[in-house]
């Protein structure tokens, strides 16, 4: 992927570039109203709708959705390898569609897949080759410092063809910093890692991040958002449906997950009910006792939870209130998105 950032137009540098917009207290990315659809008719998918977002420099943000969400989509166009319907994007001041060379300087991508490299040279060589290319000198100590960074000391004069799916992560990952541009963009950093290796990873993105570089990292590795992220961005269906820190989207749900157990038992319908109220799920039994969890659980919502278990003629043997962490939250945005866009669908 390095080398396809490295194909430019051939235009003027300048082109694309906004007077004094690549100032320190700007963010280094602004996107308005990014749209992409692939398809026609009803054929049609909106993979990106109407996508508005700022970073600023220094940050480092977490990129959540499901599958088909749009967020390979959003970097891809983000970094103009896929054209947009409609929308503006700045990278550094830069607009990647009318100045590509000129964007790519501010900027650094590992997508996903294991071809972010070129597989014929050595782990030492890609790095030497992605530093010149982005018109970085080829420091032997920076590049050597990279390479132990990602715990790959061992294999520096390996060729990328002969590492495993995890090394050859980990390769493309130091290729990207060598290019010590303002901003990175990685897409499932950690995707086919095994445990050690991703606990690796996550180290070397907390040392970046430690640098105060800006990093956008897609991932569905909770771990590595929870870890290394400042903020995180929750996309559905090209939309973005959350966005804040970490700490306050986890602590938007905690207080609203509750253990509940009963005596007693409960009607199909009645179960139903709780479900599409109060998001109730995770059912058990043992002996005359029912658990389950309410994971929709606002405000005085409580009271009319414990209501209808009380018209179910159930007595209450407990209720615990759930530790929430950053899946949970992921999946309540989600969960609560989709709900809603079936409440407007009905509407219409």
């Amino acid at each position: 992927m390095s080398d396809t950032l490295s194909a430019g137009s051939g235009r003027s540098a300048a082109v694309g570039r906004e007077e004094g917009s690549n100032d320190a207290a700007d963010p280094v990315l602004v996107v308005e109203g990014l749209t992409k659809t692939y398809g026609t008719g009803e054929e049609a998918v909106r993979a990106v709708d109407d996508l508005s977002v700022s970073i600023d420099r220094g940050t480092v943000v977490g990129l959540l959705g499901p599958n088909g969400a749009g967020k390979t989509t959003t970097i891809k166009t983000l970094l103009g390898l896929v054209l947009p319907d409609s929308g503006r994007v700045r990278i550094d001041g830069t607009d990647p569609l009318a100045s590509p060379r000129d964007a790519y300087r501010s900027v650094g991508a590992m997508l996903e897949g294991a071809r972010n490299v070129y597989w014929r040279l050595t782990v030492r060589e890609n790095l030497r080759y992605f530093a010149r290319l982005a018109g970085r000198p080829a420091d032997p100590d920076r590049i050597d410092e990279l390479i132990d960074g990602v715990g790959l000391a061992e294999k520096a004069d390996t060729t990328v063809n002969e590492l495993s799916r995890g090394m050859k992560q980990k390769a493309s990952l130091a290729c990207t910093l060598a290019r010590e541009t303002p901003i990175a963009f990685l897409d499932e950093p950690t995707l086919g890692l095994d445990v050690e290796s991703s606990r690796e990873l996550r180290g070397e993105l907390r040392r970046m991040a430690g640098e105060k570089r800006t990093i956008v990292v897609s991932s569905h590795d909770m771990d590595v958002i929870e870890d290394v992220c400042d903020r995180v961005i929750v996309m559905n269906e090209g939309r973005i449906v959350a966005d804040d820190t970490v700490e306050n989207l986890v602590d938007a749900f905690r207080t609203q997950a509750y253990r509940v157990t009963v005596e007693g038992d409960l009607l199909e319908e009645t179960r139903k009910t709780l479900e599409d109220r109060f998001g109730a799920g995770k059912w058990t039994r043992s002996g005359d006792r029912l658990s389950f969890e309410a994971t929709r659980v606002t405000g005085e919502a409580f009271y009319d939870l414990v209501d209808s278990l009380r018209a179910a003629d159930c007595r209450f043997v407990s209720v615990d209130s759930l530790e929430t962490d950053l899946e949970e939250a992921f999946l309540h945005v989600v969960s609560d998105d989709r709900a809603g866009a079936e409440s407007r669908e009905g509407k219409r």
